[in-house]
């Protein structure tokens, strides 16, 4: 698996929690990679609550993992917000 940061593996999916510093900024970085991803066809699983986005990447035609969701979670690094 390739290694990517602040990615972890649950339950066969990638797996990723994103603090900001209030719902504007999720809600922005969500509208980001909405873009992002419907550009490659690839779509998260994600839930947002006020200033947290959890994200799950899957791919659903294979039943795992695929090089999409590595792509796509390398976009979504590039994308968030430095820590």
């Amino acid at each position: 698996m390739v290694k990517l940061k602040g990615w972890k593996l649950v339950r066969g999916k990638l797996n990723r929690t994103i603090k900001f510093s209030d719902f504007n900024e999720a809600f922005g970085f969500m509208s980001r990679v909405a873009l992002a991803a419907e550009k490659m066809e690839h779509h998260p699983e994600w839930f947002n609550v006020y200033n947290t986005v959890t994200i799950d990447l899957t791919t659903h035609d294979v039943g795992g993992l695929s090089p999409y969701d590595f792509k796509l979670a390398a976009r979504i690094n590039r994308i968030a917000p430095k820590p």
